[in-house]
């Protein structure tokens, strides 16, 4: 369906989108349709099987795929789901927003063959999604072991870890800080994504299994303090995720006109009517991965009539993949590369311009070459990553501004592991997030059982 979009009025920013309720609901419509059963069972003979897998080998949590996608063909998609959930509990958000273009899907020897890979994504997103909607869970809990578990984010790692502890018969309490479970795919993923109130959902599909609490409200360092839950605990699990937003660095940032992506994307997930959304008409959006993207193509959804995505290096090093930078470009984005913010202007207190200086690469760093552009906006949103704000007091050991784990993700605090987005050297993807949680919680369970 195409874009709609709202006529021209140049002049001020605006409050609302002037787009109706079905213009804005066609618009956040589900960005890749589901299959159907006779699409999925087509899409499967597809498949070649290899021996060698190499879609597995590029999969972060393993999910034996050539095995799942038989199943789909063979008729059992209630078998396929139980296949991906087995290494990925969470496979049903991360067919949807996993990068598959560049990891499973790259690897797939069709795309080597064709240019045309098996379709594993949606293929995935099948085979759970069918599961899910009978309310079934694929698994059964262990015996009850009468250890208790504190896990502390319920994010993709968090959760991940809960299940997987829940499975193996421990008792869990997972502390949240906000009102809903999901972390990131609540709060921070695009919403023509993950349609439907999809993220809800899946927690409490998670959930189902078992033994886990969620205590709403729970700040890590605030009223959560990391040695009470060592004394109270067995073991804990630390998946808190990134709190702070890397700022700018220039004059003026602080002052209406610029906001921070994500806590608008959080916003704009937890809207009850997106038509009733602020949005500004010239959206600059700074940064240059996924973030940045899905700011900039829901503000055009949104019905913004300018936006464009600001990043200091060269195309061929934008953390987003070629498919997010292309669909940006089909929705209506401009994207300038090289370019890097110096100053704001404003025009009777509100935002104006961002004056920006084109940038040159030199021995892998990026250096201004003097040379200035201006860029007219009345928004500007800051994407340019997140960081790790330490709540322990300084107990954990860090490694460049992130909880440096082992391995099996255990910390250099014994009785703590963590995983996700908060530990140094992660991918930050929720498909990451999930296998650290999953590593983790096998390393708790044979650490408490001796």
């Amino acid at each position: 369906m195409a874009l709609q979009t709202r006529k021209a009025r140049p002049g001020r920013a605006v409050s609302d989108q002037g787009l109706s309720k079905a213009q804005i609901a066609a618009n956040f419509s589900d960005l890749h349709p589901p299959l159907d059963a006779h699409e999925a069972r087509v899409e499967s003979d597809r498949c070649y099987f290899c021996h060698d897998a190499p879609c597995m080998t590029a999969c972060p949590t393993a999910i034996d795929i050539p095995l799942f996608i038989r199943e789909i063909s063979t008729g059992n998609p209630d078998g396929a789901a139980r296949t991906i959930f087995m290494q990925n509990i969470l496979g049903g958000m991360c067919a949807r927003v996993c990068p598959t273009e560049t990891l499973c899907e790259q690897a797939c020897v069709r795309m080597t063959a064709e240019g045309k890979p098996v379709k594993i994504g949606l293929l995935q997103r099948y085979a759970t999604d069918h599961l899910m909607e009978q309310k079934r869970q694929p698994f059964t809990r262990a015996a009850r072991t009468g250890k208790r578990m504190a896990v502390v984010g319920a994010g993709p790692a968090g959760l991940a870890c809960a299940h997987r502890l829940a499975l193996h018969g421990h008792t869990v309490d997972v502390f949240e800080a906000r009102k809903k479970p999901g972390g990131l795919n609540e709060y921070g993923i695009a919403a023509y994504k993950a349609t439907d109130d999809f993220a809800r959902r899946e927690a409490a599909y998670v959930m189902g299994v078992g033994g886990i609490t969620v205590h709403h409200g729970k700040t890590l360092g605030k009223n959560l303090k990391l040695e009470a839950l060592r004394r109270d605990y067995d073991a804990v699990f630390l998946g808190v995720g990134l709190q702070g937003v890397n700022a700018l660095g220039i004059s003026g940032e602080e002052g209406p006109g610029i906001d921070d992506a994500v806590d608008y994307i959080a916003e704009l997930r937890q809207a009850s009517d997106l038509s009733k959304m602020k949005v500004g008409r010239r959206i600059a959006v700074v940064g240059g991965g996924m973030t940045a993207i899905d700011i900039a193509v829901q503000s055009k959804l949104l019905g913004a009539e300018e936006v464009m995505i600001l990043y200091r290096r060269a195309q061929g090093k934008m953390g987003a993949s070629s498919f997010e930078q292309e669909l940006a470009k089909s929705k209506g984005v401009v994207i300038h590369h090289n370019v890097m913010p110096v100053k704001v202007k404003k025009k009777a207190g509100r935002m104006a311009a961002l004056v920006c200086e084109k940038t040159a690469e030199r021995n892998g760093k990026v250096t201004g070459t003097g040379k200035r552009v201006e860029f007219a906006c009345d928004t500007v949103f800051k994407a340019i990553g997140q960081t790790y704000t330490d709540p322990t007091g300084g107990v954990l050991r860090l490694e460049k501004g992130r909880i440096l784990v082992d391995g099996e993700r255990r910390t250099s605090l014994k009785g703590v592991w963590a995983g996700g987005d908060c530990v140094f050297g992660g991918k930050d993807l929720t498909v990451a997030s999930v296998d650290d949680g999953r590593r983790a919680a096998d390393s708790i369970h044979a650490a408490v059982m001796g």
